[in-house]
């Protein structure tokens, strides 16, 4: 596919390597990855949120991270994992797969670069070792099960696990010319059966009106 004239993958090709399609098999399946973290990581306390990266061939899962807490989603936790371990061109091919539609932290940390205070440092690497790093994760496709809107619907009003906001992860990429990160979701029979698995947890602590 030619690039767009002004856009980053016009200017940087190399940064833009063509992904291969993904085939219905290929997404359920990745989407099933995801909710299998998604099932461990509920035995151990934590929310319902978990999150794979899929390599360039649509299948081999290469990284795995379930919801940490409020600040260390598992989108974007999984994100910066995956910068740390794979170049950038080869994260373009791949896909981030979560069971819930990716907030706008971690749909920002998938898509854009974090400018570091200690860039300036004689050696960038340097930040890595105090822990502070820039970010471009630059992954190319995210495919999500549960919607955002289907997620209130399970967490409630005034839930204090989860006050989700009103928003669609294409809305947080609109006028983002630079990339044309691929976006998949939600999934109509993934959808159910991750809302289905995410109401055991969200039915112990959400708030009602009854």
């Amino acid at each position: 596919m030619e690039a767009v004239p002004g856009t980053a993958a016009a200017s940087l090709p190399n940064l833009f390597p063509e992904r291969t399609p993904m085939t219905p098999a290929q997404i359920s399946a990745g989407v099933h990855a995801a909710l299998a973290v998604q099932r461990r990581a509920v035995t151990f306390g934590k929310r319902p949120f978990a999150a794979v990266l899929v390599a360039p061939d649509n299948e081999t899962v290469l990284l795995t991270h379930q919801s940490v807490d409020q600040v260390n989603h598992a989108e974007s936790s999984l994100a910066r994992l995956a910068y740390t371990h794979y170049p950038k061109e080869f994260l373009w091919r791949c896909t981030l797969f979560s069971t819930w539609e990716p907030c706008g932290m971690c749909t920002a940390t998938i898509y854009v670069r974090f400018v570091s205070p200690f860039e300036s440092l004689p050696d960038p690497n340097m930040a890595n070792n105090i822990g502070i790093v820039s970010q471009w994760a630059h992954i190319g496709r995210i495919v999500f099960a549960g919607s955002n809107d289907q997620l209130y619907e399970l967490t409630g009003p005034a839930n204090k696990e989860n006050f989700t906001m009103s928003w669609n992860t294409r809305d947080f990429l609109k006028g983002c010319p630079q990339k044309a990160i691929e976006v998949v979701g939600p999934l109509e029979d993934e959808g159910k059966v991750v809302v289905e698995e995410s109401d055991k947890y969200w039915s112990l602590v959400r708030t009602t009106n009854d």
